[in-house]
């Protein structure tokens, strides 16, 4: 496989990158060394794949990413807009009820009211967005990558413009650096990548893959920092014992819990003896029903345990230590997990507020970076653009409404917001009239401006009387 990889770099004249991280992967672990695909497939194959509680706490995540709504929307303020991404970034979105009613305010001044669809309807005809975003949420915190390839014409009126999108395996991935690439010079050093399965190789050109990835602090001259850094690195050992554990309780079961040596108990087995033992046992073990036959000898047996209890082990003392070890690595609680712990919290809905803000709202920051710098700006009137992720929608987000609506209500009293801006911090749908946009003050419906001249509207209205 080397020999077959040095063969194709040599022929195509550029040097693939070393993901010198997912090599490392349970390399070295114990008193054993293991050897490991070099192309990151282990993080799936011994992570994601066969441990429950990584599948389990991937795929909660996987599923609250693909149930956020969103919104693509053109931009008309950019101030408005940079206050709002402040605003945003200093909360993590966990707001309180004055925070909220200016991010609705701030909202209202940066993006112009009419959203736009999203510019393809599916990415792909075998997959929809909701796939793609679970996917991403999954390679994200499994590989630490995301690659999402699109397929565009070459030339012609639609040149550059996506007609398809399709997520690369990012465990199979290859980054090939450009001819004496600077690695900390003005351009990408990124000339293209590969799809890497067995002795098969694929070219995506760089400009048409768009690469998500966790930061990676380990810098090095062959390019690996230019992978992400995948999560579940710090939490190899955790794995591999949580694994070992599942494997060493199916093998209990399987022997019946014992496990030792059968020996005479007064005087040595003679090697015929031995062998009729061992007959007698496996014909007892032939049938489905273990006790149907009871076999006998004529000699007195004794037997000594070589393997401790699972009293004496206690593996599940060391299963739920590596769990909180695996969720506090992948940032999530595990609270949320189904097991005896979780049930005893009455607050659980503050641990998924948790990780929306602190593992949701992150990653999907980076997607929407990446989409609005390279995906987007490539259809027509789509230039100028923002993918608006709404997590107030979410049901652990939302805000006390009772006491939302008393500080909305104190602020449209003292002219701080309009009657728009107090309908959109409610969450009802805005009537974009001059009146709803007029800032007003007092129980009356009375203009800012009045109020600050002092004109008495109760006055004006006797005298419309008279």
């Amino acid at each position: 496989m080397a020999r077959l990889k040095d063969a194709f770099n040599v022929l195509v004249g550029k040097k693939p990158t070393r993901n010198k991280y997912a090599e490392a992967f349970f390399k070295l672990l114990g008193s054993g060394y293991t050897s490991y695909d070099d192309n990151a497939k282990t993080y799936l194959e011994d992570g994601y794949g066969i441990n429950a509680d990584v599948y389990a706490i991937v795929q909660q995540m996987a599923t609250k990413t693909v149930s956020i709504p969103y919104a693509i929307k053109k931009v008309k303020d950019e101030e408005a807009k940079a206050q709002l991404n402040r605003l945003r970034l200093s909360t993590k979105q966990n707001y309180n009820p004055r925070q909220f009613i200016k991010s609705k305010s701030l909202e209202l001044k940066a993006f112009e009211e009419k959203e736009l669809s999203f510019p393809m309807e599916r990415p792909n005809p075998l997959q929809t967005w909701g796939e793609v975003f679970s996917l991403y949420k999954t390679f994200m915190r499994t590989t630490g990558n995301f690659y999402l390839y699109m397929v565009a014409p070459v030339d012609g009126m639609n040149k550059g413009v996506p007609m398809q999108c399709y997520v690369l395996p990012s465990h199979m991935m290859q980054i090939v650096l450009k001819e004496g690439a600077d690695l900390m010079g003005m351009e990408s050093p990124i000339d293209y990548y590969i799809l890497n399965e067995g002795t098969s190789y694929i070219k995506f050109e760089a400009e048409n893959v768009i690469h998500v990835k966790f930061a990676n602090p380990f810098f090095d001259f062959e390019g690996g920092h230019l992978y992400g850094l995948s999560p579940l690195k710090a939490a190899l050992k955790n794995i591999q014992s949580s694994n070992e554990a599942a494997t060493n309780n199916v093998k209990t079961m399987q022997n019946g819990g014992a496990f030792g040596f059968l020996h005479g108990k007064n005087s040595s087995l003679q090697p015929e003896q031995a062998a009729e033992m061992k007959e007698r046992m496996l014909e007892m073990d032939a049938s489905p029903e273990r006790l149907s036959k009871i076999a006998g000898v004529s000699w007195e047996v004794g037997f000594t345990r070589i393997a401790l209890t699972t009293d004496e082990l206690k593996p599940f003392d060391y299963l739920k230590y590596d769990q909180k070890a695996i969720c506090n690595v992948l940032g999530w609680s595990d609270k949320l997990l189904n097991n005896d712990d979780g049930a005893k919290y009455a607050n659980v809905n503050e641990f998924r507020k948790q990780v929306v803000t602190d593992n949701i709202i992150p990653d999907l920051n980076l997607l929407e970076e990446a989409l609005e710098r390279d995906f987007l700006p490539r259809f027509k009137g789509y230039e100028n653009t923002v993918i608006d992720w709404d997590y107030s929608e979410l049901p652990e987000m939302q805000d006390d409404l009772k006491e939302l609506s008393e500080i909305c209500s104190s602020m449209l009293g003292d002219g701080v917001i309009n009657r728009d801006e107090y309908r959109a911090a409610m969450r009802y749908p805005m009537l974009d009239t001059p009146e709803m946009k007029t800032y007003t003050t007092g129980l009356n419906i009375q203009t800012l401006e009045d109020a600050i001249m002092g004109v008495d509207l109760d006055a004006n209205l006797n005298l419309d009387d008279e």
